[in-house]
């Protein structure tokens, strides 16, 4: 841990108003980056057509960037955690609204610069894509816990992680629809949204740190500024705090399961070509499909509130939580993988005609509507995870660690979710020979739910070790708050 030197920084604005403006700039931007990594899934196909590669040389770009930006989101998030954090933020998002408008330029797949024009590589924009990324996560994550105090960690974190839900859903859907025809149209449009994003980055309210902790409010709104900051020697201090250990190690089980999911509109999609429609209207309606059942994720809010409200009568609170989330939720992916529905669309028509006859089968098709009903209470139950992940990491860390902590998980995560979104491409060809298509993806995406197992044993272990830990934070603050009083004067 070091401290700041020269003073304190005066903050730009700060009213009601421009705080809300903020907040909403920081959700927005959660979201966009998660449409970034939700719109090549549903155009695995096109793109490989038009590259003249297999598919799963493109699910390898999507495992690979989950990799690559959460590497990148290291270094982000460490420097974040040393200096000021705005310009980081806007530098990655240009960086991956860069990457975006390269994908829609590509013209080839490994090399960066091919025959066809001198055109960027589809590979190579994706990872420059990646890297912007890692910023918005991790340095994100920073800005927003200095913005809510700890007892509605739980409720704004789930609007933080919902946010990436819905911005997932975005991807999917958009490039669903608007990839249907032309696959280079959704990168376009998102590329302009992270230049509009850039813009409104420079605006935001100059959020200081640790501004929201209770310990230190007294001696921030009489004119004192937390000056420490994020040191080498930190990090030894950060990995033995056991329940950030049991925190960053369940992404590894949880996101090998959350990435297969990235394979949910393939599922889709094989079922309504296995059921004789073309593959154009059948990548919207597998798009569709996987974004209606996936709304269980705006249930997130009810996870968030639960845990703000057990961790009100216990510090064991928020991880038992995702703990019962987690698990609970296995049986229903398991049911909602190999329920058969039947998919009645007119085959060939708009894509407004396709999406309405999905929507309207919600009503008229039983299979579907149980469907429908099995995934919202799956991932209401998992999106129990991700508000209590965000709160238990700003409740066991002091304001200079929590983006580097974050941006550990974070690795983890991308290690994972990488395994999850390849290993399940593979998983699915070895079982074509016992299972045809499209029971192979049935079968191989309910068997990577299993991971769920362990990651909710392991929330089980970070609610024994939590409260310890939150009180430590607690004394240190408190203890810090004296020493930033006694330097100013």
């Amino acid at each position: 841990m070091t401290r700041t030197s020269g003073g304190g920084r005066v903050a730009r604005g700060g009213g009601p108003i421009h705080r809300i403006y903020s907040v909403v700039v920081f959700v927005v931007l959660a979201s966009l980056d998660n449409v970034a990594i939700g719109l090549v899934p549903p155009l695995y196909r096109p793109i490989s057509d038009t590259l003249h590669v297999n598919v799963s040389a493109i699910g390898l770009v999507t495992a690979v960037n989950f990799l690559v930006s959460a590497v990148a989101a290291v270094g982000w998030a460490y420097y974040g955690d040393r200096t000021n954090r705005k310009p980081l933020l806007m530098i990655g998002t240009l960086l991956w609204a860069l990457g975006t408008a390269g994908s829609a330029a590509a013209g080839n797949y490994p090399e960066f610069f091919g025959a066809a024009g001198g055109w960027p590589a589809f590979f190579a924009a994706q990872a420059v894509a990646a890297i912007g990324l890692g910023a918005v996560g991790s340095v994100g994550f920073s800005v927003v816990t200095d913005l809510i105090s700890p007892s509605r960690r739980g409720l704004v974190m789930s609007f933080w992680g919902l946010s990436q839900g819905v911005g997932t859903l975005a991807g999917t859907l958009l490039g669903g629809i608007l990839g249907s025809t032309d696959w280079r149209l959704p990168f376009l449009v998102l590329s302009v949204a992270g230049l509009v994003a850039t813009v409104a980055y420079l605006f935001t309210y100059d959020i200081q740190r640790g501004q929201s902790e209770p310990e230190l409010a007294g001696a921030i709104a009489t004119g004192h500024e937390y000056d420490y900051r994020i040191g080498r020697a930190d990090l030894p201090v950060i990995l033995g705090r056991r329940t950030n250990r049991w925190l960053i190690l369940q992404g590894l089980t949880a996101q090998a399961a959350f990435g297969s999911l990235v394979w949910l509109p393939v599922l889709f999609q094989e079922r309504a070509e296995d059921q004789g429609l073309s593959t154009a209207t059948a990548i919207i309606v597998g798009s569709v499909f996987a974004t209606l059942f996936q709304l269980g994720g705006v249930l997130s809010i009810v996870g968030g509130l639960v845990g703000d409200a057990l961790q009100r009568r216990t510090p064991r609170g928020r991880a038992l939580v995702a703990a019962v989330g987690i698990l609970a939720a296995v049986p229903f992916y398991l049911v909602l993988f190999f329920v058969p529905i039947r998919i009645d669309v007119p085959d060939g028509a708009g894509a407004g005609t396709v999406i309405g006859a999905v929507l309207g089968s919600v009503l008229t098709e039983p299979t579907v509507g149980f469907s429908l009903l099995t995934a919202l209470l799956a991932l209401a139950l998992t999106s129990a995870n991700s508000p209590n992940w965000f709160a238990l990491i700003a409740d066991v860390n002091p304001p200079e660690h929590r983006g580097t902590v974050y941006s550990l998980g974070n690795l983890v995560n991308g290690v994972g979710r990488a395994a999850g979104n390849g290993l399940v491409g593979v998983a699915f060809q070895g079982l074509r020979a016992a299972f045809p298509p499209p029971l192979n993806f049935a079968v191989g995406l309910a068997a990577f739910q299993l991971f769920f197992i362990p990651t909710g044993i392991m929330y089980w272990l970070a609610s024994r070790t939590s409260p310890r830990d939150i009180g430590d934070v607690h004394t240190l603050l408190h203890d810090r708050a004296d020493e930033v009083r006694a330097d100013g004067g």
